[in-house]
């Protein structure tokens, strides 16, 4: 018998508890209140964020594309900067650095700052992991890996301070050692020194470089082995400043309550929850039997009119699910358009850029159910207005000054607002 889902009323209720405070603003203007005074307030940014990856960002940000290519480009970032407010940046190291001294800075770093000027915080992933991991470091012993691992952590978490704050540091590091599909640098590495010492040098060395910077470990294993290996890298001392849980659902949605017992999971740790790969497919499902979502690969995987309306309610059902516990503070749509990462229908965006209904359903959450646009109101006597919204930056306007201030929820009282 299928377990019945947790009503869409209720997750809303645990939404507007945990998301939501109400503010109290005093307006003055030459130290007096501005008694009775018509003024704009409105909603400029969620204090939570609503990432995806990056898409065609770092081709348009560097110039790269002309055309029609351009054009495509340019009407997806379109659709980016409609609903979400960051955005993860590749460092895959195979990738990133294809032959060693010659990293792709300067693509990624004008990238950062081309998001960052839109109002789009950049995250970095990952900087350490096994898979699409550097051929070159084959050729050498493992103390050599390390000191190259370690070393790539330093440089790239020191050029892009300031530009991405927020990092991947190990990724998947339950399977790491035990890695079997093709040798590399990273899972000899884990072999020897164990995956707990393995994730203290790594968090360390980005630590020392950028002490104020968000680092994470993050893991598609959901299972209790991430349980353990989370508790035993605390245990001993590594500070983990979030938990990043991949889900990818290939082959069903989850449902929201298998979600919140996964959350559940790991809210022992106190430490905030980032589900940093999401994928609903809106075509035909993976088959159960599949391990490794990889094994299955096919050039014809359609996405159809039935499975991206199923699609479009299943986003909106885990979302509401992430956004309604107070643990989560970051959900992360991987890969915006469909036919990425194994040819998925898993897209927000069909082929040709078009919305599905997905994309403006969510759109409608992260900018509408969830938003105060511009609102018209009145101060009282006492220069004072109040109004409830949902945590994240905001901005009073009166004529044609406009000031800023923040919705957080440990604020009390009322806060004064000077013209």
């Amino acid at each position: 018998m299928q377990t019945p889902e947790i009503p869409l009323a209720t997750l809303d209720e645990s939404i507007r508890r945990n998301r939501t405070a109400r503010a109290t603003l005093t307006l003055t203007g030459d130290g007096k209140p501005l008694a009775h005074r018509e003024v704009e307030v409105a909603q400029k940014n969620h204090a939570f964020l609503f990432g995806t990856n990056w898409g065609d960002g770092i081709s348009l940000a560097n110039g790269r594309l002309a055309g029609r290519e351009k054009e495509e480009a340019e009407l997806r970032h379109a659709r980016v900067l409609q609903v979400f407010n960051q955005v993860t940046l590749p460092f895959y190291w195979a990738r990133f650095e294809p032959e060693r001294g010659k990293p792709l800075t300067r693509d990624l770093l004008t990238a950062a700052h081309w998001y960052r000027d839109q109002g789009i915080a950049a995250k970095g992933h990952p900087l350490c992991w096994h898979t699409l991991t550097a051929d070159w470091l084959l050729k050498m012993s493992n103390p050599e890996i390390l000191q190259a691992q370690l070393a790539r952590i330093r440089r790239d978490v020191a050029d892009f301070a300031g530009s991405i704050d927020l990092w991947d540091v190990v990724n998947e590091a339950v399977i790491m050692p035990v890695f079997d599909r093709y040798d590399n640098g990273i899972t000899r590495l884990c072999r020897e020194m164990g995956r707990i010492e393995l994730i203290r040098a790594m968090f360390g060395e980005a630590r020392a470089v950028h002490p104020d910077a968000i680092l994470l470990l993050n893991d598609f294993d959901g299972s209790p082995a991430f349980d353990i290996l989370v508790e035993g890298c605390l245990e001993a001392g590594i500070r983990i400043d979030a938990i990043g849980i991949q889900s990818h659902m290939h082959q069903g949605y989850w449902g929201s309550r298998r979600t919140l017992e996964v959350i559940e999971h790991f809210t022992r740790f106190g430490l905030p929850i980032h589900f940093t790969e999401n994928t609903i497919v809106s075509g035909h499902l993976m088959p159960p039997e599949i391990v490794d979502l990889n094994d299955y690969q096919t050039d014809d995987w359609p996405s159809t009119p039935e499975d991206e309306q199923r699609q479009a309610e299943e986003t909106v059902r885990h979302y509401k699910t992430l956004f309604s516990h107070p643990a989560v503070a970051a959900i992360t749509w991987w890969d915006l358009t469909d036919g990425c990462w194994l040819n998925a229908p898993a897209g927000l965006l069909r082929r040709d850029r078009s919305p599905k209904p997905a994309f403006d359903a969510l759109a409608g959450l992260i900018k509408g159910e969830w938003w105060l646009p511009p609102t018209r109101m009145t101060t009282d006597a006492q220069g004072r207005l109040s109004f409830a919204g949902f945590l994240g930056a905001y901005e009073v306007s009166l004529g044609n000054e406009h000031k800023s201030f923040s919705l957080r929820r440990t604020e009390e009282g009322s806060t004064e607002i000077r013209f």
